[in-house]
């Protein structure tokens, strides 16, 4: 072997494959597949940082026949067609290589195989060594002193050695070996009854090939080989087979190719070819990276990022004059609309810092003010008291229109400053979610790749990573100047692109409007105000769940006969299938036995008693982890009470969710669980508030479905489980029994969900026959509901979306999808999304026309949660009853529906007792 850098020659093709069927399945938002594409090009990636100076060439196979069809009609004639979800995925790859600037090679009337091997043969015979890259064992074939097959995928590395190693054969003896025992995936008969031992054992046996063999048949007898006697007779029998086999294994090494090995060079990649294409498959990494490269000046051999079309000269400023400061408030006062962002010390709002902050008022165009930047050698900054003093008027002002990336969070910390931020008529991480919830996050990085395609200063990038990143405070002025400004610019930019797309679609622009931008104010006044816990009480509770939990333990143990650590999945496999013999459910990716909630839970409803604990165990940990113990260390020092976070632009139906803590997840159908609801209180003098819409969702699709039997059951204030289990049972009301409505309620809400028979079967203890009868008597009594899903699907399928009472649109990227595992769940998300999603929109409604009336009326009362349908609030004991008459009126009133809106209040001095 020489020190000439190798040629690297990959099967594309064979990885194409391999990479399809062991990826995960990846689709963009429009539903285009490329799972395969990605995997290809991680493995094509990983090649060229190996070998960064060797020529290289990616080899696909052509459409159409070859002349090994020609040489036997059923050559790969048993594969299925390839799936659709894979072949549209090759022009892409193709494409995707060719602006890499790799060497591409497609040649009609051969394989792939045949023009690798000629390439590598070629290269062989001056010299050069050649490393191939496949999964294909046919490649063995070719090696040799020069030529070295290599896996990427699994990591392989096969010379001659090697091949002997894994077939038993020398690569001279690979075609033989091949041709006797065939090859079921490319319909290469070989000899029957002859498999790989019996292959090796007759090269080995006999010292050479095909040829070898038939001169020498009468020796096959006496050989060591299973079966040896009649190995003759079927040799004899098939050696038209086995010939015909050996021409069909092996690779053609003379393919006239236009391109010649020392053209085999890759070229400079076509930076706006790629990415295009990296936007049009959301490979939103990679083209990240692209862009982030033509920040710190591409090196060489590298890809280099795409630059805009045209080139704007940006003007951000670095403000420590007080005339500079006057200069940018003027502009500020004159502008029509300006955008507006906080710098600070911490992501959690109530702890934050103010550091410094930042404006801008025309694109390209902002600046960036220091205020309390401290670190050795930091600049002379404006003081900071003295700034907000002058900003404030201008913030606080309703007319001054303002836009921000995630607003809510500049308002809190604002807040603690004195500054009751208004006018924010725009907030771009809602213009995005509006838009289009599922099309990328909304965070600003995401946004301003997606939208405006630029990559942006990310925090990382001035403040560093890991254990060693600075606070803001920390952050040289000189690096956090262009940062700050570059997130106002960007702001102010991303507005004027997504407004335009909005203003489209008045029915988005009225969400964003009349939903999302009134809502952020309301959820910062909850955020900030928080809800008062009983830290004692939690850990009276956290010490109670640890018993229990070592009682649960011990149990464990007994049924188990040994001792073992209940958190270990692979501890728990042990014990549940290879000691107790538990049937098998699930597995998982690695092909082990599951130990999944979903599993534990089938297994514990058969009746086993080790899962049943497991189950108890985890509950109990879980409750004890994430609220008895964590709850405490959330309270904030400065106001006693912990405060969540809520998230409006995360689900993709509209729900709010909550974070640190997730109030959104306290159970509240066991016992334990409502424990921890009664340590959230009400202080001396005050009682909580909960008033809960009652089944909102099921009156949505009453008024939705229109049907006639719904809307009569929710007009006349029926059981509507009841209701459905008279109808679905033929009883009358009075004869339902308890475990009717059950049945009832299950298919009510399963439908909702869209449950399968088998679903509802296994949810009601029936049979899948039995289960497929209630719903389908379900369909005749309710024939509204049927008309609804049918409908609604119809209409999924056709736009692509579907939409809440209020305009809201919720996109479904898979309703496409070839896949019909994807295209069926996507179908389900169509039929309960407008339900889901408009109860969403009732409750922000609700939460809107409450906060307002409780400001307005200065009643000493605030909503301080809002989970699910519910809203909780802290009320002074003499208001109650006014408040729970004026919470009823709302919320009933937040929609107008063709079925009464019923809202349930209670209170007391905790939320469980209130609930």
């Amino acid at each position: 072997m020489t020190d000439t850098a190798p040629l690297i020659l990959v099967d594309g093709s064979s990885y194409l494959y391999r990479a399809f069927h062991a990826l995960p399945p990846l689709t963009t938002s429009k539903g285009q597949p490329t799972g395969a594409i990605k995997g290809v090009l991680n493995m094509l990636s990983s090649l060229r940082r190996q070998y960064p100076a060797s020529p290289f060439a990616v080899v696909f196979d052509a459409k159409g026949p070859t002349f090994r069809d020609a040489l036997f009609e059923n050559y790969k004639s048993h594969r299925p067609p390839m799936p659709d979800e894979l072949s549209s995925q090759i022009e892409p790859l193709h494409a995707c290589v060719r602006a890499l600037g790799l060497p591409l090679l497609c040649v009609e009337g051969v394989e792939a195989d045949d023009v690798i091997g000629t390439l590598a043969c070629q290269s062989a015979a001056n010299g050069c060594p050649v490393i191939i890259s496949t999964g294909d064992k046919d490649m063995a074939q070719l090696v040799d002193g020069h030529i070295t097959l290599v896996n990427t995928m699994s990591g392989t590395v096969l010379d001659e050695a090697g091949v002997r190693e894994k077939f038993g054969v020398g690569p001279d003896c690979i075609i033989d070996f091949l041709a006797l025992m065939g090859d079921k995936s490319d319909n290469i008969p070989g000899v029957p009854g002859i498999g790989e031992k019996t292959a090796v054992g007759l090269i080995g046996g006999l010292g050479g090939g095909l040829d070898v063999i038939y001169e020498n048949l009468e020796k096959v007898a006496g050989l060591d080989i299973r079966g040896a006697k009649k190995l003759a007779e079927k040799l004899t029998e098939h050696r038209e087979a086995a010939y015909l086999s050996h021409q069909l294994a092996t690779i053609k090494t003379d393919v006239e190719l236009e391109l010649r090995v020392d053209a085999l060079h890759p070229g400079e990649p076509n930076r706006e070819a790629l990415i295009e294409l990296y936007r049009e498959l959301e490979f939103r990494n990679w083209l990240e990276d692209l862009q982030r490269e033509s920040r710190a000046g591409a090196q060489p051999g590298s890809v280099k990022a795409d630059e805009p079309a045209e080139k704007v000269e940006r003007h951000y400023e670095i403000i420590f004059e007080q005339d500079d400061l006057e200069r940018w408030l003027d502009k500020l006062e004159i502008a029509r609309l300006f955008a507006f962002d906080t710098e600070t010390t911490s992501l959690n709002a109530q702890e934050a810092e103010l550091v410094g902050v930042s404006f801008a008022v025309n694109p390209h165009e902002a600046a960036y003010i220091p205020l309390c930047h401290d670190y050795m050698g930091a600049p002379q900054q404006l003081d900071r008291d003295a700034v907000l003093a002058q900003l404030k008027p201008l913030l606080e002002d309703e007319t001054k229109l303002k836009v921000a990336q995630h607003a809510k969070y500049d308002m809190n910390v604002l807040a603690h400053y004195g500054i009751e931020m208004r006018g924010v008529a725009f907030d771009t991480m809602l213009e995005s979610y509006v838009l289009d919830s599922t099309a990328t996050r909304h965070d600003m990085d995401s946004l301003a790749l997606k939208y405006l395609g630029e990559n942006t200063i990310r925090f990382e990038d001035v403040a560093g990573k890991g254990a060693k990143q600075l606070t803001f405070d920390q952050v040289a002025v000189e690096q956090a100047g262009p940062y700050s400004a570059e997130d106002a610019d960007v702001t102010l930019r991303l507005h004027q692109t997504l407004v335009q797309k909005l203003r489209a679609h008045p029915s988005l622009m009225s969400v964003l409007k009349d939903i999302e931008m009134p809502l952020m104010p309301v959820l910062a006044r909850i955020e900030r105000f928080g809800a008062l816990v009983d830290a004692q009480l939690l850990g009276v509770q956290s010490r109670e769940l640890g018993e229990k939990m070592l009682d649960l333990e011990h149990q464990a143990y007994d049924i188990a006969g040994q001792q073992f650590n209940l958190g270990s999945p692979k501890q728990l496999c042990a014990i549940l299938y290879d000691q107790q013999g538990l049937p098998v459910l699930s597995k998982t990716a690695k092909g082990q036995p599951s130990t999944a909630e979903s599993v534990l839970a089938e297994l514990a409803e058969q009746g086993y008693p080790l899962p049943q604990v497991i189950m108890q165990y985890r509950s109990m940990s879980k409750l004890k982890s994430t609220y008895t113990d964590r709850l405490p260390e959330q309270i904030n020092a400065r106001t006693g009470r912990i405060h969540t976070s809520y998230h409006q632009a995360v689900t993709a139906t509209g729900r709010l969710s909550s974070s640190d803590p997730n109030l959104q997840n306290i159970p509240i159908r066991t016992a334990e669980g409502r424990r921890i609801r009664q340590a959230f209180i009400a202080p001396a003098g005050y009682r909580l508030v909960a008033a809960d819409y009652s089944q909102i969702e099921l009156r949505i699709m009453a008024h939705l479905a229109q049907d006639p039997g719904l809307l009569d059951a929710f007009r006349h204030d029926l059981d509507v489980h009841r209701a459905t289990a008279a109808e679905v049972f033929g009883v009358s009301l009075k004869e339902v029994s308890n475990d009717q409505r059950r049945s009832a309620k299950a298919i009510n809400f399963g439908l909702i969900y869209g449950m399968s028979a088998f679903g509802l079967a296994k949810q009601i203890g029936v049979d899948r026959k039995e289960a497929q009868a209630y719903i389908d008597r379900y369909f005749v009594r309710y024939p509204g509901v049927l008309s609804y899903m049918e409908r609604t699907r119809d209409q999924a399928h056709e736009q692509g979306y579907v939409e809440t009472l209020f305009g809201r649109r919720l996109y479904l990227p898979d309703i496409n999808s070839k896949n019909q595992a994807m295209r069926k769940a996507a179908e389900r998300t169509a039929i309960n999304a407008p339900m889901q999603g408009t109860a969403a929109d009732i409750i922000k409604r609700a939460m809107i026309e409450v906060d307002r009336w409780l400001v307005e009326s200065q009643m000493d009362a605030r909503v301080i949660m809002q989970v699910h349908d519910e809203l909780v609030l802290e009320v002074r004991e003499d208001l109650v009853d006014s408040v729970r008459e004026g919470l009823c009126q709302r919320m009933s009133a937040a929609a107008e529906l063709d079925v009464p809106l019923a809202v349930e209040v209670g209170a007391g001095m905790n939320w469980d007792e209130a609930h």
